[in-house]
């Protein structure tokens, strides 16, 4: 099943999480098959996306992630965004990917991972503020 969600962060905070993709204990681990960041400030930034060493404690609003194919069904609660959190993430030890993007509107990158980066049950893959960072405009497109 694929589902995808787009969102804006609210952070451009450095040293910390701007965006957070979680997986709930059921039904499964989620594989994340692309991801796209586009500057929506002309702040030259810099980001990162990892495995956090702790995910984000009681995320303010998550969001679900959407079912590309209306006649699937999914539980609420299986597949979540989260912009801002009681406690946050914390600094993933490594990045899986990185870049600098340029000071420029619209700026951006899109990774792709053909095998799918694994999101492991009950855990999280962030998109780290490296730097003083604009906000941007994100989507995820995922495999259940």
């Amino acid at each position: 099943m694929k589902l995808s969600l787009g969102v804006r962060t609210s952070s451009g905070t450095a040293a910390a999480a701007a965006w957070e993709i979680r997986a709930a204990d059921t039904p499964g681990r989620l594989r994340i098959t692309e991801l796209g960041i586009f500057l929506a400030a002309a702040t030259s930034s810099v980001f990162g996306i990892g495995r956090p060493a702790a995910i984000g404690v009681t995320p303010t609003t998550p969001v679900n992630f959407l079912q590309e194919d209306p006649a699937n069904v999914l539980a609420d609660g299986v597949a979540l965004s989260a912009l801002a959190w009681g406690t946050g993430p914390t600094a993933p030890a490594n990045f899986l990917r990185r870049i600098t993007l340029p000071g420029t509107v619209g700026a951006g990158v899109i990774w792709t991972f053909p095998e799918g980066l694994v999101i492991p049950v009950s855990d999280s893959i962030v998109l780290w503020n490296i730097g003083t960072n604009a906000v941007v405009d994100a989507y995820a497109i995922l495999d259940l």
